[in-house]
């Protein structure tokens, strides 16, 4: 037996998957949750497509181990490469953004790719809360209480008004990334519980919302925007996606304040 000739086979080339809009997602390596639902959205979207890296991150989330990753996000941007040409690049941790500061995150992006617009969920989430016309607020964590508040605080410093502000109180990312729907949704009912507001913010990208809101949105009659669900938006709103994609929350009806 022998093997046949090579034949040179002719082809042309065309935009490829993403040729509406191609979007970089920064994962941490402890992440179980966002890959699924970014996906889950995308692929409601013709031609829309979303590319993943990872950073390092210790499974223990505290003040340092979220800061350490500053350093870490230079590399992590680079590994998605210039040359299949981002629309927009997300950075994927809530508590680390708000620690770094979004100016800090921003320039780390912006270090592997100076012209492509960015952002991380707690700018997103802010931006989210004005495109709802929301300025009251309810917050429900999954973090110990030194990496809770910071995050209350930055909604704060945004002129948005914190009515009510609960967590789980867990330090372990792979915890935080089993902790129940349903054990979610209680948490949640019971924040709003303490007073009235205008949007729930559920912060961190482990845990998984965006198969609740919608329903938990009718029952509670604000929306429920999660670290996911406003990365997920903001993303798509700065690559130029407006589809109304109203199954998944009402931010997703939302445009860009």
């Amino acid at each position: 037996m022998t093997i046949p000739p090579l034949v040179p086979l002719g082809f042309e080339t065309d935009e490829g998957y993403g040729d509406r809009a191609r979007l970089g997602l920064i994962v941490l390596e402890t992440d179980q949750t966002i890959e699924a639902e970014a996906q889950a959205v995308t692929h409601r979207l013709d031609g829309v497509t979303i590319y993943h890296s990872r950073i390092r991150m210790e499974p223990e989330v505290t003040r340092e181990t979220l800061t350490a990753m500053k350093a870490r996000l230079p590399e992590a941007a680079g590994l998605l490469p210039n040359a299949f040409g981002f629309d927009a690049i997300g950075y994927g941790c809530t508590s680390a953004s708000t620690l770094i500061g979004s100016d800090g995150v921003a320039e780390c992006i912006e270090s592997a790719h100076p012209r492509v617009p960015n952002t991380e969920p707690i700018t997103a989430a802010i931006t989210a809360m004005h495109a709802l016309d929301a300025t009251r607020v309810a917050i429900v964590t999954p973090y110990t209480a030194a990496v809770t508040a910071p995050v209350a605080q930055r909604f704060l410093a945004a002129g948005l008004e914190v009515t009510g502000l609960g967590s789980f109180t867990q330090s372990s990312d792979l915890v935080v990334a089993r902790i129940s729907s349903a054990s979610i949704a209680d948490g949640v009912r019971s924040i709003v519980e303490q007073g009235d507001c205008d949007a729930v913010f559920v912060s961190c990208t482990s845990l998984r919302v965006l198969g609740i809101a919608p329903e938990l949105e009718t029952e509670l009659g604000v929306p429920i925007v999660s670290s996911n669900m406003a990365l997920i938006w903001h993303l798509l709103r700065l690559a130029g996606v407006d589809d109304d994609l109203a199954a998944f929350g009402r931010l997703f009806s939302s445009s860009l304040p």
